[in-house]
């Protein structure tokens, strides 16, 4: 069966904010370990939760973390955030078609909102599943089945596209076809390890694969 559904992950698939994260997880460790980690270190905490990632280091202060990390994050946005060469186009050109998108991605809402209208994605997405809307985040298939829904979508026509393991295996989980890019911060490797059922060397390549 055709794709007539597709949900995007944001950071690191669609806009490139891995900077802003490595930025944000070196000062917040700084704050509150005294400790440098170098981007190597830091390259395991970008995908999951903040909760989840801070509880590894530092379990009595993972408040007080997640608050210096999101500070530092909104105050310094806009100065590293733009989306990755060819997806505005590749997403107006799915848009003018008729595909059904979503974003679901581990970021707060408010965040993720805010990235979109940077780089002038919002008026393609009415549907953003972030980590406030969901009990369970990803790799949990709940997100991907709240975002499918919401489109009116079912498994066999929806496809999940991320740059991490948990967003491919949301959407295993979830029954739906995935896809992982190849511009993934853990490197093109780390991403066909994961077993997607397609890997994007550019996003363009998408057009291809829900027209096939």
């Amino acid at each position: 069966m055709s794709i007539r559904t597709i949900l995007f992950d944001l950071d690191g698939t669609l806009i490139d904010t891995n900077e802003l994260i490595v930025e944000s997880f070196k000062h917040t460790f700084k704050a509150h370990l005294d400790k440098e980690y170098t981007r190597e270190d830091i390259l395991q905490f970008i995908g999951p939760p903040l909760r989840d990632s801070f509880e590894k280091v530092n379990p009595d202060q993972v408040e007080e973390m997640v608050k210096t990390y999101r500070e530092h994050n909104l105050s310094n946005h806009d100065l590293y955030v733009k989306s990755y060469d060819g997806v505005f186009e590749t997403i107006q050109a799915l848009h003018e078609k008729g595909y059904q998108m979503a974003i679901v991605t581990t970021k707060i809402r408010e965040t993720a909102l805010k990235g979109l209208e940077l780089t002038h994605l919002d008026q393609f997405f009415d549907v953003v599943i972030g980590l406030d809307d969901v009990s369970n985040a990803k790799p949990d298939p709940e997100p991907v089945l709240k975002g499918m829904d919401a489109l009116g979508g079912n498994p066999e026509t929806t496809i999940m596209i991320g740059d991490n393991s948990h967003d491919i295996h949301a959407g295993q989980s979830a029954g739906t076809k995935t896809a992982g890019v190849a511009w993934s911060a853990k490197g093109k490797d780390f991403i066909e390890s994961l077993n997607p059922d397609y890997v994007l060397n550019h996003i363009s390549d998408l057009l291809e694969i829900v027209e096939e």
